[in-house]
């Protein structure tokens, strides 16, 4: 049973750790974050249309994963030559728990 403090560092200092479907696609070369989801079994049942999505929109070689960790920096992660970082930026977190 969390305490009050702990509820607190989750909720007001963004500590929460929530479900997350990881998508990546090799074209275009992107990795999508969806989410937060409740549990491992929401993310699960929601993940068909999100691919399903994709699919429609021509993306190619879609690769997923679930995993709990805290909220992503970005949604939406793409390895353009354009980006001010030199063609590719770093993942929006470890996916560590």
């Amino acid at each position: 049973m969390k305490t009050s403090f702990g509820r607190f560092l989750e909720d007001f200092l963004g500590f929460r750790k929530a479900w997350w479907l990881e998508i990546k696609t090799s074209q275009p070369t992107c990795t999508y974050y969806f989410g937060p989801f409740d549990s491992e079994e929401e993310a699960e049942t929601l993940k068909g249309g999100y691919i399903e999505d994709l699919e429609q929109e021509g993306a190619l070689n879609i690769r997923t994963s679930i995993q709990r960790c805290s909220d992503p920096a970005q949604l939406t992660i793409t390895e353009e030559w354009d980006s001010p970082f030199g063609g590719f930026t770093s993942p929006a977190f470890s996916g560590q728990p």
